[in-house]
């Protein structure tokens, strides 16, 4: 079992601080969605757990079965069981996917036997048009292939723990279905199952991905946790009840951050 702890996290960008306290634990297994409106601090907290160049760390720590991450290269977090699902996917031209994937097998030092077979195998699962697997990665997909691409690339890694910034973003009825139910699979797979922080505006993600817990983030904090029973009340009321009142300069700083 694997988890992800997240305490006292404390983040700038630009000289501005976007996260001002934030405390979240996930576990292997269990479903964590983040919500909350734009400008929260919601994609900065996936950039700041995943080592993106650019934030500062003001306070706080993150640790993965109680290794310190925060000192890592993004990398290294990779390597010791961290995965981010990027909302808008990285074209590479010229690198193929299976190249990608059996260097990332290299470097966490497993055998690149049979990976053909897993990445068509999990190609199918998600409905992934195989004439994708020997493309450059991500080059002349549409968003919905693109977030495809990113599914089969978790499902093949099987990290620790999962972040997803926005899988439904850019997405179709059919492809949010597939890549949902494929991540909540891994969530409940009996030998090791997959923790997930799902980063989401729309409880729609939610009606595949089930939730054990859902967080509203607003201004840099978690201001309400609850269960899948918050979302709706979200989808029904909007933010209003939870965020707290910010100026107009605070707003968009943090906006200004979430797209970097």
């Amino acid at each position: 079992m694997a988890t992800l702890k997240i305490e006292g996290l404390r983040a700038a960008v630009g000289g501005k601080e976007i996260l001002k306290g934030i405390d979240l634990t996930v576990a292997s297994g269990e479903v964590h969605a983040v919500m909350g409106p734009n400008g929260a601090g919601k994609s900065t907290l996936s950039a700041v757990v995943m080592g993106k160049p650019g934030y500062e760390v003001l306070a706080g720590t993150v640790t993965l079965d109680g290794v310190d991450v925060l000192g890592m290269p993004t990398w290294q977090r990779a390597v010791a069981g961290l995965h981010l699902v990027l909302q808008y996917p990285t074209e590479v031209p010229g690198v193929q996917l299976d190249a990608v994937l059996a260097e990332a097998f290299a470097s966490r030092e497993r055998s690149t036997d049979g990976l053909d077979d897993l990445i068509k195998a999990e190609a199918g699962r998600i409905n992934f048009d195989e004439r994708f697997l020997t493309r450059s990665l991500n080059v002349d997909l549409s968003g919905g292939e693109k977030k495809r691409n990113e599914t089969l690339q978790l499902a093949t890694l099987a990290p620790k723990i999962a972040i997803l910034d926005e899988l439904d973003s850019g997405l179709d009825i059919d492809a949010l279905r597939d890549c949902a139910r494929r991540v909540e699979d891994m969530s409940n797979d009996d030998e090791q199952p997959l923790g997930v922080l799902a980063i989401t505006h729309y409880s729609r993600l939610l009606d595949e991905l089930k939730p054990d817990f859902v967080h509203i983030l607003a201004d840099g904090r978690i201001v309400e946790t609850g269960g899948a029973e918050l979302a709706a009340t979200l989808e029904s009321d909007g933010y209003g009840a939870f965020a707290p009142a910010t100026d107009a300069a605070d707003a968009s700083a943090s906006a200004l951050a979430d797209l970097f």
